[in-house]
């Protein structure tokens, strides 16, 4: 490998606090599951150096996955605070997980959202997002609904299953969007047959940041383990389908031999575009996680966020692993990698190497459009 995009170590800035006590991150809480006011439909997206597409489709508020870096709570939710808390929520981001509030369904308000998509000139639109539609964007379209009542469950249940499959099957008829699918959960195997009938239209993928189970069940508590994403990946992949995979996001303890592993098994699977992203989160995020870790006896590497520079060191060395090893391993056509833009501050170029170098090389990836199905 190349030190092209290494980065040399600089005095400390205080970037978070001490976290909070244990109890106070994992006492439990009363999940809110239950109708939001507002249909689902489909909305213009902000994705930003992403390439993933230009419009998402959103089941619900909230995920029941629990992620512990999810940036959603902070930014999509957090500006619902006020609807939020007419349903029993009190702090959107330290209760991310705990609420899952699914959206009706109005087929004359999502048809019109699908025209206004569909009529929506070429040229306004992003080319990184391959006129696509994600499924989804702030939520997963198969997570699994709890609610204490079990009849209540069966009817959340089945009411997120109606509408992703009928939303599908409207954009697959009277439209020419494509479609591309994000999940973590095997709950997607059930789709599988409507996800063929997209043809080149439709593709799938799944997050899978590293193949350690344990790992995983601390930065992802309530989703589904890395080895059965790995499994529907390979489901996917002999159903016929494109398939893609999200390296992401991967966490400090992922090393390269973790990363060579986790890439090994992915080149296995002929995914048509391989994305790449280093663990970036907020500081009462790191709190909890570090609180995760400590109520099932698992060390972190959470030193890498005690700064702004330790996390930019350790973003671009992740960042800069990841490459070698897709060249390595003969993938690096398929490899795309999301630098944060964070990462292009001139602070940062003038401790590398070669600046302007490093510097053309993030611009390459942010302008990257990731590939779809010819």
């Amino acid at each position: 490998m190349t030190p092209d995009l290494l980065i040399e170590p600089r005095p400390p800035t205080k970037l978070y606090s001490s976290p909070r006590t244990l109890d106070a991150w994992l006492k439990p809480k009363k999940p809110s599951v239950d109708f939001w006011h507002a249909p689902a439909v489909i909305a213009e997206n902000h994705f930003v150096y992403k390439s993933l597409s230009n419009w998402a489709f959103n089941v619900a508020v909230g995920c029941s996955h629990a992620c512990r870096f999810c940036y959603v709570p902070s930014t999509a939710t957090i500006k619902q605070g006020p609807k939020l808390a007419e349903y029993g929520v009190k702090d959107p981001d330290a209760e991310w997980g705990d609420y899952v509030l699914l959206r009706p369904w109005d087929e004359r308000k999502f048809l019109a959202s699908l025209r206004a998509a569909e009529n929506t000139p070429r040229k306004q639109l992003k080319p990184d997002g391959n006129r696509a539609v994600i499924y989804c964007s702030t939520t997963d379209p198969y997570q699994i609904i709890r609610h204490p009542d079990a009849a209540r469950q069966r009817e959340l249940a089945a009411h997120t299953r109606f509408l992703v499959r009928r939303s599908l099957k409207l954009i697959r008829d009277q439209s020419t969007l494509n479609v591309r699918i994000l999940t973590r959960s095997p709950l997607a195997r059930t789709d599988f047959d409507l996800f063929k009938s997209f043809g080149k239209r439709l593709v799938f993928g799944m997050s899978l940041p590293t193949l350690r189970n344990d790992l995983a069940k601390v930065y992802e508590p309530k989703a589904p383990a890395p080895s059965q994403r790995l499994a529907t990946l390979r489901a996917a992949k002999e159903a016929g389908l494109h398939v893609f995979v999200a390296l992401a996001p991967t966490y400090p303890e992922c090393d390269e031999a973790d990363l060579r592993t986790t890439l090994k098994s992915v080149a296995e699977l002929g995914p048509i575009t391989i994305f790449h992203e280093p663990i970036n989160i907020r500081a009462e995020n790191v709190a909890r996680i570090e609180a995760q870790a400590s109520n099932m006896g698992v060390r972190l590497r959470t030193d890498v966020f005690a700064t702004r520079e330790t996390w930019q060191d350790y973003a671009v060395k992740s960042l800069h692993t990841v490459w070698g090893l897709a060249r390595e391993l003969s993938i690096e056509k398929h490899l795309h990698l999301w630098p944060d833009k964070s990462l292009g501050g001139q602070s940062v170029a003038d401790r590398m190497p070669n600046p302007r170098k490093y510097l053309e090389r993030l611009e390459h990836w942010w302008h990257r459009i990731s590939e779809w199905p010819k």
